[in-house]
């Protein structure tokens, strides 16, 4: 299990040099001039900006850029500042990251909760009115944009009901609108996953076999079911997981949430290459541990994956 872990991370190390070698890329050839933005608004000369990009170190050749770059990164984990307030990248990466998280662990356990037993309940009732619900449902999830039920829910039960914040990052009651809205489409996801899942396991010879020993049907599901059936299902929620935690651009957008999500579409629109960069790596890097943690969770459910 050492050497396979080792493995992984030292397979982590190209993949993170391309993703920021793409990164610094495109951000370097968008339309747009990072020293002029550095500025700010109203009118400045030729030398003004000439002098801004050579603080900045944008004269220099683009490859002597990029090498300095990713030295910084990948040997001093230096990402470097931001270039409209001078900010300290990974610092505020770091200041960032809990509040993304937090939606992240709301969300994905309102996804468990709801998905996975509407998954294995509609399952069990499959070709009855109960599935043909759980499947609306399911539907109208999967195929509704984050950003409008995120205006709807601030429109019914913070502007109508008054019930939770507009926006801002503040008490729980400030994490329960952007959960909902991240996590009711993971939900639907994770509702049709457990349902496929779960219909191909009941079909399973070993499902009579434990019904015809004795089993309730309680455990013949829970325990001959389920387990069996986990492993797609782990996959999704590991997939939306790693999605979620690297920021929910539009959800953090709608709700005014200071995490990395908002952040990425802020430096984004300011033409800040490094912060962006600087983000985008370390969501890489987030997505790459969450799915070796995925993979040795197969291994702990399924001990057929162990022994490969």
């Amino acid at each position: 299990m050492s050497k396979y872990v080792l493995k992984r991370l030292l397979i982590m190390i190209p993949t993170l040099i391309a993703v920021g070698i793409i990164m610094f890329t495109l951000m370097n050839f968008v339309p747009g001039d990072p020293a002029q933005l550095a500025l700010g608004a109203g009118t400045h000369t030729p030398a003004e900006i000439e002098m801004k990009r050579a603080a900045l170190g944008l004269n220099r050749p683009f490859m002597v850029r990029l090498g300095e770059y990713l030295k910084n990164i990948f040997l001093h984990f230096d990402f470097g500042k931001s270039l409209i307030d001078g900010t300290e990248i990974k610092w505020e990466l770091m200041r960032r990251f809990p509040h993304t998280f937090k939606i992240a662990i709301y969300s994905i356990v309102l996804t468990v909760v709801i998905g996975l037993p509407l998954g294995i309940y509609t399952a069990i009732h499959q070709n009855t009115w109960k599935d043909t619900a759980g499947m609306i449902f399911a539907l109208f999830g999967t195929s509704m944009p984050n950003f409008w039920l995120g205006l709807m829910l601030i429109i019914i039960f913070s502007l109508k009901l008054g019930w939770f914040p507009t926006g801002g990052k503040g008490g729980l009651s400030s994490l329960v609108l952007p959960a909902v809205t991240v996590g009711f489409g993971l939900a639907a996801l994770i509702t049709r996953t457990t349902r496929s899942s779960m219909l191909d396991v009941l079909r399973q010879d070993y499902m009579t076999t434990a019904r015809a020993k004795g089993c309730s049907e309680k455990q013949v599901i829970t325990v001959h079911g389920l387990k069996n059936a986990l492993i797609p299902i782990i996959t999704a929620i590991g997939l939306q997981m790693s999605l979620v935690i690297t920021g929910s651009v539009l959800a953090e957008t709608v709700f005014s949430w200071p995490g990395i999500g908002r952040l990425v579409y802020d430096s984004i629109s300011k033409r800040d290459t490094p912060m962006v960069t600087g983000a985008i790596i370390m969501c890489s890097i987030l997505m790459c541990i969450i799915n070796l943690v995925v993979d040795l969770i197969y291994a702990f459910f399924d001990p057929r994956i162990k022994a490969q």
